[in-house]
């Protein structure tokens, strides 16, 4: 059975869709165990790394640069060679006879191996745990559910400043967790995930000031490359589809013109202002920056809401991920 022409040198590739699908089914399951999740291993990595880092400025700023370079292949080659595998395990199939079992084989072996490098269930469900606090009114709890999703100081939080920090982080890691990932996949397949994710992490680990300031440079400056275009869909989506999460598109618009670049990071601020917009709230670090218009106080409904944001784009991403790996694909491959 000879799969059907879509133009010259491509073909539709039912399988490729059907691996991002099956990653979201993956995702749907739970995270993988720390033991086996790669992005746990990508963790493990860069402290080994950093237990190298020399003293100074120069020192620091180079061998930040070197630990990029030295990480890249253990995620690359692992990432190509699973990759090969399933392609080879369809193409046995596919000799055999076996056509249909080839294609899920490999939307089996390539969705498992893309779903730790993004994390749609548990993105939401960090935000439902400050919204449950909230609901309860204990603000001590929502604090302390805001642990997996920022990294600032939390003691002093009101209950509206806890809000407003999920959801920025929600906002955020829309764009890191979801579109970014998924749109490298897109491009690059799975080593492109791999390596988001690996970058990712880098930053996330060591890509700040202070103690990292020359050290996590690199770090830093190659995530905000990375994430130019993602940032940027990602508050595109939010506006485009504000009304699937019951959100203010127009708004959202204004305030993504507005205030998209009040933050110090180039990109955090297109998602937060998009979502801050569309929300109708205001999202504010104190001594940073404010993000939106004060129309309503933020409590536990908003945060629904944008727990509602979050399903809603993540879940279209998805699936135009799929339909996209689905219609584009080079013959060659």
């Amino acid at each position: 059975m000879k799969p059907s022409k879509q133009g010259p040198g491509r073909r539709i590739a039912l399988e490729e869709g059907a691996a991002v699908l099956a990653a979201l089914g993956f995702d749907l399951l739970g995270e993988p165990p720390a033991a086996c999740h790669p992005v746990v291993w990508y963790g493990k990595l860069i402290q080994r790394l950093e237990q190298g880092a020399p003293q100074g400025r120069l020192p620091q700023l180079l061998y930040g640069a070197l630990m990029l370079l030295l990480a890249a292949p253990t995620t690359l080659l692992p990432a190509a060679l699973v990759h090969q595998l399933a392609k080879r395990v369809r193409a046995a199939a596919i000799r055999r006879g076996c056509t249909a079992s080839g294609m899920l084989l490999y939307a089996v072996i390539e969705g498992v191996s893309l779903k730790p490098f993004f994390a749609l269930r548990m993105l939401a469900q960090a935000g439902r745990s400050v919204r449950l606090a909230l609901e309860q009114r204990n603000v001590p709890a929502a604090r302390y559910a805001l642990r997996s999703l920022v990294s600032r100081e939390r003691s002093q939080l009101t209950a509206q400043l806890a809000g407003a920090a999920a959801i920025e982080s929600l906002a955020e890691n829309l764009s890191d967790s979801i579109v970014g990932p998924l749109f490298s996949y897109a491009l690059f397949g799975l080593p492109g995930a791999a390596a988001y994710r690996l970058f990712n992490t880098f930053d996330s680990m060591i890509g700040y000031h202070g103690r990292y300031e020359y050290l996590g440079k690199a770090a830093a400056r190659l995530d905000d490359l990375l994430n130019v275009l993602p940032a940027r869909l990602t508050a595109l989506l939010i506006i485009a589809l504000a009304p699937l999460f019951g959100g203010n598109r127009r708004k959202a618009w204004q305030i993504w013109r507005r205030d998209a670049g009040r933050t110090r990071s180039p990109n955090a601020g297109h998602p937060m202002a998009a979502a801050a917009g569309a929300l109708g709230v205001q999202l504010e670090k104190v001594g940073h920056y404010r993000l939106g218009d004060n129309d309503k106080t933020i409590a536990a409904p908003s945060i629904r809401q944008a727990e509602r944001m979050v399903w809603s784009i993540g879940c279209v991403v998805i699936f135009l991920t799929a339909l996209f790996k689905t219609l584009w694909r080079p013959q060659h491959e």
